[in-house]
């Protein structure tokens, strides 16, 4: 059966901190491919800033259309808003029964876990890879049996931070791949 992990986010733009992690995450043992989720809203987040759905789905493409191991999905965007992990991950079950589905996120999303929607049966029921992020190292449930830290070189990238610079005018280019930086380019998104 084939380990599937799945990386949720806005992707509001992509960057190459997300493909760090994702190609990271290839080269553990256990994990045979990343699907990167493209979510149409968080519940935990505001949806103002994001681009429309089909633009950041075409970046996600962009992004890892040479590398067979990284694929984008899609689910989200067919399944009641706002997106669930927990309704996700059994829509994926349903559609995939040949696939083993576990879950990439940040630590910081671990330290906020307990917010998730029966957060208690994903812990129980999926792997976890958690990656490093900046200031939210002290986690209880990293030591939970299916909770695996990874070491991922650990870059205070954001999405957040990509878009501010946009907008002031400065140069992000090599924040992003080449596809994606040209398809903001001529889009002339976050100006």
């Amino acid at each position: 059966m084939k380990r599937t992990a799945l990386f949720f986010g806005s992707f509001n733009p992509i960057h190459v901190g997300h493909l760090i992690i994702a190609n990271t995450m290839l080269q553990h043992e256990e994990i045979d491919e990343v699907w990167l989720v493209v979510s149409p809203q968080n519940p935990l987040k505001e949806r103002a800033s994001l681009l429309a759905d089909h633009h950041r789905l075409q970046m996600v493409q962009r992004a890892v259309d040479d590398n067979y191991a990284l694929r984008v999905c899609d689910i989200e965007m067919h399944l009641p808003i706002p997106s669930y992990t927990v309704v996700t991950l059994a829509a994926l079950g349903e559609k995939y029964p040949d696939r083993e589905f576990c879950l990439i996120m940040g630590s910081d999303n671990l330290e906020t876990f307990h917010r998730w929607r029966n957060y208690e049966y994903l812990l129980e029921h999926y792997r976890i890879y958690v990656y490093p992020r900046p200031g939210s190292e002290q986690c209880r449930l990293k030591e939970h049996p299916n909770v695996t830290m990874v070491d991922v070189p650990m870059m205070d990238i954001s999405s957040t931070y990509i878009r501010n610079q946009i907008k002031e005018g400065h140069d992000v280019r090599y924040l992003l791949t080449e596809p994606v930086y040209k398809y903001l380019k001529e889009m002339h998104f976050y100006e």
